[in-house]
């Protein structure tokens, strides 16, 4: 067998040496990129070509040892990516260029920051990021694909990659540091003296209205568990119609558990029987923690903020968790102490109309987003005014759904 040496690209993720992938992605803080994660998106069917999601994931590989990797997907629309295009896709039009098909690198139908080519301990990570860009950009003009994006960077990732190969576009998240914590106490003494009372009200009334809230790791419940969050998945994107972003089915919850059971954290309040009321499904891996999906059976008054936000967050303090990306959403997240955050989604058009009006405006709606951000913030209910977040630090240049 001839050995394996430069870029081979493979349709699925069961095509690629689960241990050989997990080598690399170890490395990094994200559960996003994990192959159990991106394996069962593709096993279950919720992303697949028939949902617009076409996987072409790029593999590098010195001497037989894969020494890079890149999670792609050449999509037909723009769904479940998060960062809302459409506008730009509008443009293609009135120019007579094509939008569609594009490729995008990003963790599928997830709004949460942590994308990046995934590179070996030791490589030379600006030289082997570069070569696949390059192979990539072949590629992409080799299949008719009409641009490549990469959504959802981490930060250090998306000043490598840089503005000389592409546009970078900010746009607002939210996230919550970890600022030395050690106890509930600590996260409450931040805030103003009103605040700080209607967050200790909020925790209070679930013991009034007779629930008790317990979190546990996704390997440690009964499938039951999982059924009921799927159904309570599908209660919450009920609300938002024709928005709603219901894009995970029963057979992905069907396989959390098993896949990915110690990376899956869930929160649940219970009444008197063994059927959670309400539960919220978040990610974890070591210092890192991100809020995905909730729903319950019924409405019951501050159940979201104690499932989504403070269980989750008194769960961190605990076990050391430094950041918490709680998903896109509204701005009630600011009066529980997520700051807004400036993320990037890099783009490059291979028509040069598109790629001259990006790089023509781009300056002036990343300016618009950025007083967005600081606006946001300028409400943020603590004692005192915090220091800016290196969350918030820019590189050069909603419903995410239910949290």
């Amino acid at each position: 067998m001839a050995e394996r040496n430069g870029v081979y690209w493979v349709s699925r993720m069961q095509d690629v040496d689960r241990d050989e992938w997990n080598r690399l992605a170890d490395r990094y803080e994200t559960p996003l990129l994990d192959w159990d994660w991106l394996r069962i998106l593709e096993d279950s069917g919720s992303v697949s070509p028939e949902e617009g999601w076409i996987p072409q994931h790029c593999l590098l590989y010195h001497d037989e040892r894969l020494i890079a990797a890149a999670p792609l997907y050449v999509k037909t629309h723009s769904v479940g990516e998060f960062v809302f295009d459409y506008a730009w896709a509008e443009v293609a039009e009135q120019l007579g260029a094509r939008y569609y098909p594009k490729l995008v690198a990003m963790s599928p139908l997830t709004p949460a920051i942590g994308y990046r080519f995934l590179v070996g301990e030791g490589e030379d990570e600006a030289a082997t990021v570069s070569r696949v860009v390059e192979e990539i950009e072949l590629f992409c003009r080799s299949n008719d694909l009409h641009g490549f994006s990469i959504l959802w960077p981490e930060p250090d990732f998306a000043a490598l990659v840089g503005e000389e190969s592409f546009t970078h576009w900010r746009h607002q998240h939210y996230e919550w540091e970890n600022d030395s914590f050690s106890s509930f106490d600590d996260y409450l003494a931040v805030f103003r003296k009103n605040q700080r009372r209607n967050i200790r009200r909020e925790r209070a009334s679930m013991e009034d209205q007779g629930l008790t809230i317990a979190t546990s790791l996704a390997r440690d419940v009964p499938q039951d568990h999982l059924d009921t969050m799927y159904r309570y998945y599908l209660n919450t994107n009920e609300q938002f119609g024709p928005w709603a972003a219901r894009f995970l089915n029963e057979s992905f919850f069907r396989m959390v558990r098993e896949a990915c059971g110690d990376r899956v954290l869930l929160t649940s309040a219970y009444e008197d029987r063994a059927t959670p009321v309400g539960m919220a499904m978040l990610l974890h891996k070591r210092h890192r923690l991100i809020g995905r999906y909730w729903g319950a059976e019924r409405f019951v008054p501050n159940l979201h903020f104690n499932l989504c936000y403070y269980e989750p967050i008194r769960w961190a303090i605990e076990h050391g968790v430094r950041t918490f990306d709680p998903g896109m959403g509204s701005s009630h997240k600011v009066r529980r102490g997520f700051r807004a955050v400036a993320t990037h989604s890099l783009h490059r058009f291979f028509d040069e109309r598109m790629q001259l009006v990006m790089k023509m405006n781009i300056d002036k709606i990343n300016r618009y987003e950025q007083m967005h951000i600081e606006h946001l913030n300028d409400h943020l209910p603590f004692a005192q005014r915090p220091a800016p977040s290196s969350s918030n630090r820019t590189t050069s240049g909603s419903q995410s759904g239910p949290h």
